[in-house]
């Protein structure tokens, strides 16, 4: 028999974020696996004993052990008694409370501007994505670590990367971290052509970015190769030249796919570090010093030995679109209302991308359009999504076996397979979803828009 429940007035998703996090900051650790299926069983109203049905566990497992020591960590945690009875009421007056720290007042009191690319990070319109935030934080910070972020095309990669930078340095104890950022597309194209002189450029534009003078010159040797040279000089010129750690963060690496030539020699270098920081007494301490924070859109498509891939090791964290709640909490911060009816004619045009949102909402906010106006136009050339759809189109214009594809895409209305290198491209562009070694278009948005589009360039019609 189900115990008297009180209906919760906020989603289990957010009620766990609320959980998760103070746990974490109390403890240092997440919630376990176990401990998260307790709380969403006492959130649903569960007995123990359906609860641990449903985990597979047995019911005086649960009942003496989990829960008590559960409710024994959020209440530490919370600072006040928190029991299976009154859980939901705890959870939802701090989400409340947190809610209003984070944003205390409507963007309509702040500086009003459009959002364009990076989140700053001071700015109210930053979403979190629980416990992804936490898990970097978490990883950054620990020894010779390595940190991969992986998401389509203005998905908010780069904003969740100088979250992380910023964090580092502010939680610091001893505020030693120093932080680079790279973004390798700024580099020149001639650049990518020799693994010498892409390696050479790579020294010199982190001694740059930490104020050293740089050596490159002089340093650079004949006898031992690129690698050799760029691992020394990291050695002796910069790790060894500076106090505390170093947290270089690679953005925009897909540069680096295009450039067979020097990919495999870069990842295998990067790799090679990250090992050597493992290797502890018997390899060169230096290295635990160095965290290395890697961004790049799509997956990796070039052949790489597995033992010699920095793409499978360290944390990964791939960033998806939106969920609905944390769409409509973005709306609150816009100070907008929206029915669910609406927010679910939102979603199904765009998918939750960030971006997309982003910019919907703050449309509807400054109120340039109504929902209706939105929903009509948005597919047009005359939407706000223009230019975002134009460099898409142009896109595909200069590659005519993507557009090809794609087509394919569009004309099929279930997943479908495609050349696995072509469907990894349309993914980085945020035009397809991955479903196993599938495919299928990733919302009505693009769908809508490409069917009704050709390509005259190339004469290739996408319909």
């Amino acid at each position: 028999m189900e115990e008297s429940h009180q209906e919760p007035s906020l989603s289990f998703e957010i009620a766990l974020k609320v959980a998760n996090e103070a746990v974490f900051s109390q403890t240092s650790r997440h919630l376990k696996n176990i401990e998260v299926a307790v709380l969403q069983g006492a959130w649903l109203g569960h007995n123990y004993d359906k609860i641990a049905d449903t985990v597979g566990y047995a019911p005086e497992y649960i009942k003496h052990d989990v829960g008590p020591k559960l409710w024994k960590i959020l209440s530490a945690s919370f600072g006040e008694k928190v029991s299976k009875t009154n859980l939901i009421a705890v959870l939802s007056q701090k989400a409340l409370l947190e809610n209003s720290s984070i944003n205390p007042s409507p963007l309509k009191k702040l500086d009003f501007k459009a959002p364009t690319g990076i989140i700053p990070l001071d700015s109210a319109l930053y979403i979190k994505r629980y416990p992804i935030e936490s898990r970097c934080y978490e990883e950054i910070m620990r020894s010779g670590s390595l940190l991969r972020i992986k998401a389509p095309y203005k998905m908010g990669k780069t904003s969740l990367m100088i979250r992380i930078l910023a964090h580092a340095q502010q939680t610091s104890e001893d505020n030693q971290v120093n932080t680079v950022l790279l973004n390798l597309q700024r580099a020149d194209k001639a650049i990518f052509s020799d693994l010498d002189r892409f390696l050479r450029w790579f020294c010199v534009s982190v001694s740059r970015k930490l104020n050293l003078q740089h050596q490159v010159d002089n340093y650079w040797s004949d006898t031992f190769g690129s690698k050799s040279n760029c691992t020394a000089y990291f050695e002796d010129c910069i790790l060894s030249e500076i106090e505390g750690v170093l947290i270089l963060a690679l953005d925009q690496v897909d540069e680096v796919f295009l450039h067979p030539e020097i990919a495999d020699d870069f990842f295998t270098l990067l790799r090679s570090w990250y090992e050597e920081a493992a290797y502890g007494d018997s390899g060169n301490p230096l290295w635990q010093n160095l965290r290395l924070l890697i961004v790049h859109s799509t997956e990796v498509y070039i052949p790489l030995d597995i033992n010699k891939s920095p793409f499978n090791v360290g944390l990964a964290i791939e960033l998806f679109p939106f969920t609905v709640e944390q769409v409509g909490q973005l709306a609150d911060v816009y100070d907008l209302t929206l029915s669910e009816k609406e927010l679910n004619l939102l979603m199904t045009l765009i998918g939750g991308h960030p971006y997309l949102t982003q910019q919907a909402l703050y449309h509807l906010a400054t109120q340039s359009l109504t929902i209706e106006q939105f929903l009509e136009t948005s597919i047009t050339d005359e939407g706000i999504y223009h230019y975002h759809l134009h460099r898409l189109l142009q896109s595909l214009q200069e590659n005519p076996p993507l557009a090809e594809a794609y087509r394919l895409v569009l004309n099929t209305p279930n997943p479908i397979e495609i050349n696995q290198l072509l469907a990894f491209k349309l993914h980085s562009m945020g035009l397809v979803v991955l479903q196993g070694n599938q495919v299928i278009s990733s919302c009505e948005l693009y769908q809508r828009y490409f069917s009704d589009r050709s390509i005259k360039d190339h004469n290739i019609e996408l319909m």
